[in-house]
C-alpha cells in the first residue's frame, strides 16, 4: 500500500511538471510563432524606405504632421496682462513657479509695477525641511511594519523630491510667507536640483534605517522624537549650504511704472505676504479631470503633502467641459490660474503648440496607439507632469473656445517667447488640474467640498508631483 501511494505521488508530481512546462511552451516565442510575428512586416520598396528613414533621423521630426501642422496667430480675445518670463532651469520646482506667477501677476497689476518677481529659492528651502519631517515622521509611524510593507515600501521610494502640486504652495506659502526674488535669489543648486536632491534621499533613507533601529530596541516615543529633531538638523545644514539661510527679516523698496520710487520698508516674510502680496491662497479650489473616478465627487489623496501638519491633496473631479467653463470665466475676469498637465504629449517645442494633430506616430509606423483619457491614467501611461499659468483664452464671436494661452517657465526663449498656445482638444486630453478662485464656482460644485472626500493611496496611478 505504502510503495503504490508513493508511485501515485511520484506519478501527480511528474504530471504537474509535465503540464507547467506545456503551459511555459504556450507562452513562448517558439520558431513556428516567430515565423507568424515577421509576417507583420513586408518586405518590399516602401518597408525599406521606412526602415532607411527612421533608423536614422529622429522620430519626432519625421511624424511631424505637415499637413494640418498648428500655426495659430498670438490673437487672444481674453489675456491676463503678465510681465516677464520666469526660468526654472533644471529643477523640479514648475509647481512653485506655477503658484508664485499666479501671485505675482496680481501684485503687479494691483501696485502698477514695472517688474516684480517672487523668490522661488525661498519657500522651496522650508518645502524641503518639511518635506524631510515628513518622511522621517512617516518612518517613526511605520516603524513597526516590515521592510515589504506597502506604505514603508512607499516611503522609502519617496524620500523627498523637488516635485509638488498646489496644496504644497499653499501650506508652505501660509506658514512662512514669501519675500521678492532679489532678497533670496536663486543658488546653483536651485536650479540643478539633482544631486542636492539625490543627497539629501541618500541622508534621508540612513535615518530611517536608524530610526527603524532604535524601535527595534524598544527606545520609547521621546527618544524617538528627540533623534528625529538631530536629523533635521543635518538635513537643515545641507540646505543652508546648498541655497542659503532664509532671511527672518529685510528691508524693501520698488519701482512703479511711472518710474516712482516707494519708500523703504522693513518686512518678514509673513508681513510681506499678507501686507504686501495680499494674495489669499485658501480661497482657491483645486479641480481634477479624472475620467477613470466618479464625477462630482470630493478625492483625498493619502499622505500626499508637503509638511507633516499640512492638507492633503484634496479636489473636485469634474469633466473637462465644465472645468472649461469655470476656467473661461475667470479669465473674462482677469484671473490666471494655476494649471497642470502632461505636457510632453504632442507638445511642438519649436513652435511652443500642444495639439494633438502635431505628430502622427500612427502614420508614420502603421501602428495604432490610441486609447482614451481613462485607460492612458489606468496604465500609467498619462498623468500630470508639468504646472503652468492658464492666463489666455480666444473665444469666437458666440463664446466657444477656440485656443488658450500658458505662460510657462522654461525661460523667455521656450516655446512661443515662453509661452505655449493649446488647442481645446489638447485640453480635454491632456488637462488634469487646474485651481480656480471660489467666485467663479456655482454653489451646487462648492457645496462638493463639504462632503466626506473618496481616500485614494499615494501610490494611486494618477498622482505624481509636478515638475
Amino acid at each position: 500500500m505504502k510503495i503504490l501511494k508513493i508511485l501515485s505521488l511520484a506519478f501527480t508530481v511528474t504530471i504537474s511538471i509535465f503540464l507547467q512546462a506545456q503551459d511555459t511552451q504556450k507562452g513562448t516565442i517558439s520558431p513556428d510563432l516567430l515565423d507568424q510575428i515577421k509576417k507583420s512586416v513586408t518586405d518590399d520598396a516602401t518597408t525599406r524606405g521606412l526602415i532607411n528613414a527612421i533608423s536614422g533621423n529622429d522620430i519626432q521630426q519625421l511624424a511631424l504632421n505637415r499637413s494640418s501642422e498648428y500655426s495659430p496667430d498670438m490673437y487672444f480675445s481674453n489675456r491676463v496682462n503678465t510681465k516677464g518670463i520666469t526660468n526654472q532651469k533644471s529643477s523640479g520646482r514648475c509647481w512653485l513657479y506655477t503658484g508664485l506667477n499666479m501671485m505675482r501677476v496680481q501684485v503687479i497689476n494691483r501696485n502698477e509695477m514695472e517688474s516684480f518677481e517672487l523668490s522661488q529659492t525661498y519657500p522651496f528651502f522650508w518645502d524641503q525641511l518639511e518635506k524631510a519631517n515628513l518622511f522621517l515622521e512617516g518612518i517613526i509611524q511605520s516603524a513597526g511594519k516590515p521592510l515589504d510593507d506597502k506604505r514603508v515600501d512607499w516611503l522609502l521610494k519617496n524620500p523627498i523630491g523637488d516635485g509638488g502640486q498646489w496644496t504644497g504652495v499653499v501650506d508652505i506659502i501660509e506658514k512662512y510667507g514669501v519675500v521678492p526674488s532679489e532678497i533670496m535669489p536663486d543658488t546653483k543648486n536651485s536650479e540643478n536640483t539633482r544631486l542636492m536632491s539625490n543627497l539629501l534621499s541618500t541622508k534621508l533613507r540612513a535615518q530611517a534605517v536608524t530610526l527603524r533601529k532604535l524601535f527595534a530596541e524598544k527606545k520609547n516615543a521621546a527618544d524617538l522624537q528627540n533623534q528625529k529633531v538631530a536629523m533635521l538638523g543635518e538635513i537643515y545644514r545641507i540646505l543652508v549650504l546648498t541655497l542659503g539661510e532664509p532671511p527672518a527679516g529685510f528691508d524693501w523698496r520698488y519701482k512703479k511704472s511711472n518710474g516712482e520710487i516707494t519708500g523703504l520698508t522693513h518686512y518678514t516674510p509673513l508681513s510681506f505676504y499678507k501686507d504686501f502680496v495680499q494674495v489669499n491662497l485658501t480661497d482657491y479650489v483645486m479641480f481634477m479631470n479624472d475620467p477613470s473616478r466618479e464625477f462630482n465627487k470630493l478625492y483625498e489623496i493619502d499622505y500626499d503633502r508637503h509638511s507633516y501638519e499640512g492638507g492633503n491633496w484634496k479636489y473636485i473631479n469634474l469633466p473637462a467641459e465644465e472645468i472649461s467653463q469655470f476656467a473661461k470665466q475667470s479669465l473674462i475676469n482677469g484671473d490666471a490660474m494655476y494649471f497642470s498637465c502632461d505636457v510632453g504629449k504632442q507638445l511642438n517645442k519649436e513652435k511652443g503648440t500642444l495639439d494633438l494633430n502635431n505628430y502622427a506616430y500612427a502614420d508614420l509606423f502603421g501602428v495604432d496607439f490610441s486609447m482614451d483619457k481613462a485607460q492612458r491614467i489606468q496604465t500609467f501611461e498619462s498623468g500630470s507632469s508639468h504646472g503652468m499659468n492658464l492666463v489666455g483664452v480666444d473665444l469666437d464671436k458666440d463664446g466657444n473656445i477656440k485656443k488658450w494661452l500658458l505662460e510657462n517657465s522654461w525661460g523667455a526663449t521656450a516655446g512661443y517667447n515662453g509661452f505655449l498656445v493649446m488647442t481645446n482638444d489638447w485640453f480635454r486630453e491632456y488637462m488634469f488640474r487646474l485651481v480656480i478662485k471660489k467666485q467663479y464656482i456655482p454653489e451646487n460644485i462648492l457645496k462638493i467640498l463639504e462632503t466626506t472626500p473618496t481616500l485614494l493611496p499615494p501610490w494611486d496611478p494618477m498622482f505624481s508631483p509636478e515638475e
